[in-house]
């Protein structure tokens, strides 16, 4: 067997020890697929929730902490907690719908109050994933992740306009947004469909920058106050943005956490399917549950968002079938080397919104298809298209027209008015009392 055989083979292996020259180009290739994923929700939260320059490097700082200590965790299992197997860690933009409603209503210290109560909740879901896995089937799972897609597409659109700052001085979406937009958005594309290997796997990283360099050369689009004005080294400054506690948050939290256990149960299957050929354990399904609900009360005492297994990444290990411990460690390490580094996160806040507006387009409708397979996992019939077809309705059109619920109690009207919690509550309680059906599509 040849030097390179050998190294090849290493890779392939969960203990395998790839030499550190060997595993590195490898865990950059998942640090360049998840980047950008990773950053950009803490960016949009401290839009939404008002935050200063430096409370938005700080966000995104956190979200590469928490990032690296949850895919450590999840690496290398603390009593339960983590499924000793390879994955990359990230912020989740499911979670957007709710943290959106939440900070717009009651602010960022509210987030990680719910999320600090959501994620002891998680821990006990994992503890009991064997036994309620069943209540959430693909027609459940495929309706709540598609109706997480669909919700954020007007996120993506405000943020191709210029977003907030733009709608404040009138300028919201000029033409200038729109080719920023455009141009990131075809180059994304454009590596997405027509790239291999590395240039695939980072086509939005390169979609933004290119938009950025647009952005550079228009003037008067990017800014570098911020940049200059951070730190070179600091070290999270845990509970500065307070903690706060209201019901309707917090119930909207947890059953999120709730509806991203079933997502992560997707993602370590299709892990242990595609890196090792098969399937996931129920211990293994809890520890990554358990592990990602102790990283999110983690999180909410350093600032750090809510995190899950990243899709992109799961994919490149079952089209590589690198699997190596060694590889995800240095993946961990590198997130969490660059989250002490202020002036990195300065660097990501520079680019402009509707770059990231025209890159983002891609991963909500990614989620939205992706939702849309799970169902495929069951027969379409006559029953589970109204299922679905009744839950999408009811969720789509409430969150379309918020004023139907006016005379609802306020902690009713922010649990009903997230187009997600409708939707999961419809279709959850229908798949339950309507009696199965398997019959083929008719």
């Amino acid at each position: 067997m040849n030097n390179t055989t050998q190294a090849n083979a290493e890779l392939m292996k969960f203990d395998g020890k790839p030499s550190w020259g060997v595993a590195f180009p490898q865990a950059m290739q998942h640090v360049l697929a998840m980047l950008i994923g990773n950053i950009t929700p803490p960016m949009l939260i401290a839009g939404i929730c008002g935050l200063s320059a430096e409370e938005q490097i700080m966000l995104t700082q956190a979200a590469m902490i928490i990032g690296g200590i949850t895919t450590l965790l999840q690496l290398f299992p603390v009593f339960g907690f983590g499924m000793k197997l390879p994955n990359v860690m990230g912020v989740a933009f499911a979670y957007m719908p709710i943290l959106t409603i939440i900070g717009a209503n009651y602010g960022i210290a509210a987030i990680f109050g719910a999320q600090l109560v959501a994620g002891f909740a998680s821990i006990f879901i994992g503890m009991f994933i064997g036994k309620i896995r069943r209540f959430f089937p693909p027609i459940v799972s495929g309706t709540v992740v598609m109706s997480i897609g669909l919700s954020l597409y007007q996120t993506a659109i405000n943020y191709i306009g210029g977003g907030s700052a733009a709608q404040n001085n009138g300028t919201f979406g000029s033409g200038k947004f729109w080719i920023l937009a455009i141009l990131t958005l075809i180059v994304t594309l454009a590596c997405n469909f027509f790239g291999k290997g590395l240039l695939k796997a980072s086509g939005m990283l390169i979609g933004i920058i290119v938009g950025y360099a647009a952005a550079l050369i228009m003037g008067n689009v990017v800014s570098f106050t911020d940049l200059q004005t951070a730190s070179w080294f600091a070290l999270p400054r845990p509970f500065y943005f307070g903690l706060e506690f209201h019901p309707d948050a917090i119930l909207m939290m947890i059953l999120m956490y709730v509806v991203q256990a079933v997502q992560t149960i997707g993602d370590v299957s299709s892990t242990t399917m595609g890196g090792f050929g098969r399937e996931c354990t129920d211990k293994e399904l809890g520890g990554a549950i358990k592990g990602q609900g102790l990283c999110g009360m983690i999180g909410a005492c350093i600032g750090g968002l809510p995190t899950d297994p990243y899709s992109q990444n799961v994919g490149l290990i079952c089209t590589t079938k690198v699997v190596a411990r060694r590889v995800f460690t240095m993946v961990g390490v590198i997130m969490l080397i660059a989250g002490v580094f202020p002036k990195f996160s300065g660097l990501m806040a520079t680019i402009p919104q509707p770059v990231l507006g025209g890159a983002t387009v891609t991963v909500f409708a990614a989620i939205t298809m992706s939702g849309i397979q799970l169902l495929n996992e069951q027969p379409m019939n006559y029953r589970n298209r109204m299922i679905v077809g009744i839950a999408l309705a009811l969720g789509i059109g409430i969150d379309a027209a918020p004023d139907i619920l006016q005379f609802v109690p306020e902690l009713l009207n922010n649990i009903f008015g997230s187009s997600l919690m409708v939707s999961f509550l419809i279709v959850f309680v229908l798949n339950m009392i309507i009696p199965k059906d398997d019959t083929p599509e008719n």
